[in-house]
């Protein structure tokens, strides 16, 4: 183990203790009206069974954020091992909306959140927000799951560890 820092002096060394918490790895939609925009999130999860809440922490700066600021509905596809090259084309920077970038993989749109889904995820949620909270550079969107769109009856999860996607099983 190396040596302890604060976290305010070594914003480096948080980064690196934060990159130890593996963690699954998702796809956020969102139909905007104009267009449908996407990105990929490793800081989602569970918040209540009863009323069934998810929480997703979104860039504050950035547009998913800005969207999910203002509109309501949104959908959470769990990644499957095998969907990693979808998610690093939902994690570049500048990247066109959701629709090219699943131009080439089979998806449908929600019935609930009217957002894109990919299909071949290990389960995919339709939200709608209950409360956004502002946290430090991060939006905290709290949701309450509308539609349970599917759940993979077998499959490995796509997961980030150390800034990586590591290979945890059979695909």
């Amino acid at each position: 183990m190396t040596k302890r820092t604060s976290a305010t002096d070594s914003p480096a060394a948080f980064m690196d203790a934060l990159g130890a918490i593996a963690s699954s790895v998702c796809m956020v939609t969102v139909a905007d009206g104009r267009d449908d925009v996407g990105l990929t999130v490793s800081a989602f999860c569970p918040v209540s069974l009863e009323p069934p809440l998810i929480l997703v922490a979104l860039i504050a700066e950035s547009y998913p954020a800005e969207l999910l600021g203002r509109l309501d509905r949104f959908a959470v596809t769990v990644l499957s091992a095998g969907q990693r090259a979808l998610a690093g084309r939902f994690a570049v920077s500048g990247r066109p909306g959701a629709r090219l970038l699943l131009d080439d993989v089979p998806h449908h749109r929600g019935a609930a959140s009217g957002a894109l889904i990919a299909d071949g995820g290990l389960a995919a949620l339709e939200c709608e927000v209950t409360d956004r909270v502002p946290a430090g550079d991060h939006l905290l969107v709290i949701a309450r799951v509308v539609a349970v769109d599917g759940v993979a009856e077998s499959g490995s999860p796509l997961i980030r560890f150390r800034g990586r996607y590591p290979a945890i099983g059979p695909p």
